[in-house]
């Protein structure tokens, strides 16, 4: 019987939250911190969860941390979300954590762009085929924030890998989002609107059907509020929406994106819900930005 991953396609045409990953003073992860921000996500109505995400500071967790946060995910949501692990590194690592996320039923993976310098665009479906085909039971999500690579690429990866189902489409820029689309296979994949809030709009009016959000850590409502307007084609509905969160997506991604995780946290830890901590290379908020940040948590219906 051929798997048609249709479950997984729904989930992803939704808001995917990319949860935080709290540490303890000590450095470690704060385990109880970490079970009770997923249920207060889960209780808000978010129904897919991506452990191991840019938001959940994936590259600066060890490999042992990385599958910590997957067990607490899938253990703390149980039935109530649909979860896709985020997967990366070299190939054998990527593997590895694939097959433990589909161990511990996990429905999806995503895999996180190639860090490697030099990536050919045959090499890219070499190194997401290999990752696809040790895990064909669960769907998979390719992160794509390369402009150089193309749509045929993702297709030539699909027709061997037909477990390749969504794509998280992170290049900031709408019109080659709608080429890439149509020349991979408009209708073949769920595209979904990578960059978040700030991005959702533009990348649903040419194709996209979801959104990541770190955003939704602090208001969950928030996010949710965008997509149904997105859904149901109410546009000026979901700028009301972008004009609320702009500022703080402002503040995220100012100086390339260096605040991404941190403003989320610093959000976080003005609802008194965990501590601001952020690993290096990302850093704390200075003491005269943490007042702006709070204030816009606060403003919110949280």
């Amino acid at each position: 019987m051929t798997t048609t991953f249709e479950p997984q396609r729904t989930a992803l045409a939704d808001v995917v939250a990319i949860p935080v990953t709290p540490f303890a003073e000590d450095g470690t992860i704060d385990q109880a911190a970490h079970r009770a921000l997923l249920r207060r996500l889960l209780d808000g109505g978010v129904s897919t969860l991506t452990p191991n995400g840019n938001t959940g500071e994936f590259y600066a967790l060890t490999p042992e941390e990385r599958r910590l946060v997957t067990e607490l995910t899938v253990d703390e949501a149980g039935d109530r979300s649909v979860i896709l692990v985020g997967v990366g590194h070299d190939i054998p690592t990527a593997v590895a954590s694939a097959r433990h996320a589909r161990e511990l039923g996990a429905q999806m993976v995503m895999v996180h762009q190639p860090v490697h310098p030099y990536v050919a665009q045959r090499g890219w479906v070499d190194y997401h085929r290999a990752i696809a085909e040790s895990v064909p039971e669960l769907g998979v999500v390719p992160y794509i924030r390369n402009a150089q690579l193309s749509g045929a690429r993702l297709a030539e990866l699909a027709d061997h890998c037909p477990n390749v189902i969504g794509v998280k489409y992170a290049v900031p820029d709408a019109a080659k989002f709608a080429a890439f689309a149509r020349d991979a296979g408009l209708e073949r994949f769920v595209w979904v609107a990578g960059l978040a809030e700030p991005y959702a709009p533009s990348y649903f009016s040419a194709g996209a059907t979801g959104f990541t959000s770190g955003l939704v850590n602090v208001a969950p409502s928030v996010s949710l509020n965008m997509i149904e307007a997105l859904r149901s084609g109410d546009y000026p509905g979901a700028m009301k929406v972008w004009e609320q969160i702009r500022r703080f997506e402002e503040l995220r991604a100012a100086n390339g994106s260096a605040d991404n995780v941190t403003v989320v946290k610093e959000a976080l830890a003005s609802l008194g819900l965990c501590r601001r901590d952020v690993r290096p290379p990302s850093r704390e908020l200075p003491e005269d930005e943490r007042a702006e940040v709070a204030a816009i948590a606060a403003g919110w219906s949280i």
